[in-house]
């Protein structure tokens, strides 16, 4: 006779254990197609055997920890605590703390991170099939809040560290020191292929020609299509990518006077447009159709670098749209504040006061060449009489007079005619061998990398600062 096997089934021999998983399943499946923990162990080797965690590892938890909840450093065990640690790529017998993961951080600081970024960006675009044909780069500020007076760009085990200082920030905090966040994506899908930090008083031109050289050994080719804002309008960057044979588009800054020239030409030409998109409108239905033009200038730019105009007409509607916008709220502003001017206790008396925030009103809503605006000295009487009792034909009046000022504006339409000829309209600056129909393509793809950098900072700003 078979001995069989008794299960025992009773309520008392079963337990329920519940482990939170959250988006960590996803987020390891891609971390497996990319091959980071390889990659990790392939440059940032755990070396010494009395480590515990290895430093791959380590890495990894902190990643997937500003994925998933972006906790500060020394609450790194609690949030793995809080999930499977299975998830976190852990086993049973492995434990995170603040230490572990500093030693790694340390580790990478030190490790080749130039490589180890190639290296990710070539397994990304084998498993993903990721189109580097066109790239686009974009900065923003990191704001920092305390002193940080060790981060004064020191050299630390051979390597220089960034400076957190003071800078222009993008993120409206100058009393805030920064760093300078650089960061490229693929036009396909907004994909960073690219990051680093820099100096936080670093202007955005002096970064294109490394962003560039670091671009071209990750992709291994020159002819990608580098897109870029105004800050690559700069004939040091422009030369350098024209004579290594690249490619690039930029948009010229309205303070060129290329863009000036132009808009001065329109009030009396009308350029010959050639329509080169015609879409339904992607963000609105039934709103009018999305229709891009583009006209090469006559002229190119002082640098020598051919000019190509791009007209929009969603653009072309939202500028219009949001003139209006403005003066309107700049109209009643204004007469707000004279109301207020004439009333009986004006908070504004004296004329620098009224005049200030007469500038911080034109210059907030963006309308000083569409309003003109004059301050004048006004007198308001008043009649009382001199005695009690009901008014007469003889009855004598004594008159108060009383100064106070008052604000008269009117619209220029003159100004606003100018500008509606050249609504919705962007100078393109391209290098001299490149494509003619490049160049609309820039403002679309705007939308996709603003977009994207705050992606980005969550994941990859935290462990690049530390």
């Amino acid at each position: 006779m078979q001995n069989r096997q008794v299960t025992d089934w009773s309520v008392q021999a079963l337990s329920l254990e519940s482990e939170r998983l959250g988006p960590l399943p996803l987020v390891n499946h891609f971390l497996e197609r990319l091959g980071l923990e390889a990659l990790l162990d392939r440059f940032v080797p755990t070396l010494d055997r009395r480590v515990r965690l290895p430093y791959a590892k380590a890495l990894l938890v902190l990643l997937r920890s500003v994925l998933v909840e972006r906790e500060p450093l020394y609450r790194q065990s609690e949030t793995v605590h809080g999930f499977c640690a299975a998830a976190f790529g852990l086993k049973a017998d492995e434990m995170v703390s603040d230490d572990a993961i500093g030693q790694g951080l340390d580790r990478l600081f030190d490790a080749d991170r130039a490589g180890l970024l190639t290296a990710v960006v070539v397994s990304a675009t084998e498993a993903f099939d990721l189109r580097l044909s066109e790239l686009h780069q974009d900065t923003t500020s990191i704001s920092f809040c305390g002193q940080y007076r060790e981060a004064r760009g020191r050299r630390v085990r051979g390597r220089r560290a960034p400076l957190i200082t003071y800078g222009f920030s993008k993120a409206h905090r100058p009393d805030l020191k920064q760093l300078l966040w650089v960061l490229t994506t693929t036009a396909d899908g907004a994909v960073p292929v690219q990051f680093r930090c820099e100096d936080g008083n670093t202007s955005d031109s002096r970064t294109h020609a490394g962003t560039w050289d670091t671009l071209v050994k990750a992709t291994g080719r020159t002819d990608f299509l580098y897109v870029a804002d105004s800050k690559l309008c700069c004939e040091a960057a422009m030369d350098h990518i024209d004579r290594r044979a690249g490619r690039f588009v930029c948009v010229l800054p309205r303070s060129r006077s290329e863009d000036s020239e132009f808009r001065e030409w329109l009030q009396t030409h009308e350029p010959a447009w050639e329509l080169l998109w015609d879409r339904p409108n992607r963000r609105r239905q039934g709103a009018p159709r999305d229709r891009w033009w583009v006209h090469r200038a006559l002229l190119p730019s002082h640098e020598g670098w051919p000019v190509v105009w791009v007209k929009s007409s969603a653009l072309e509607l939202r500028r219009r749209q949001s003139r209006r916008e403005r003066l309107l709220a700049a109209t009643e502003a204004l007469e707000t504040l004279n109301a207020r001017l004439a009333g009986p206790r004006p908070r504004r008396r004296s004329r620098e006061q009224i005049l200030q925030y007469l500038e911080r009103v034109l210059r907030r809503y963006r309308v000083a060449q569409y309003l003109r605006v004059e301050l004048v000295h006004e007198l308001a009487h008043q009649f009382r009489q001199t005695r009690r009792g009901r008014p007469g034909p003889n009855t004598q009046y004594q008159r108060k007079s009383k100064q106070h000022w008052q604000v008269r504006f009117s619209i220029d339409e003159t100004a606003i005619a100018y500008d509606r000829k050249s609504d919705g309209m962007y100078p393109s600056c391209r290098a001299r061998h490149d494509g003619y129909y490049a160049a609309p393509r820039i403002m679309p793809r705007r939308i996709s990398i603003q977009s994207c950098d705050q992606e980005a900072l969550c994941s990859g700003a935290s462990v690049e600062s530390a």
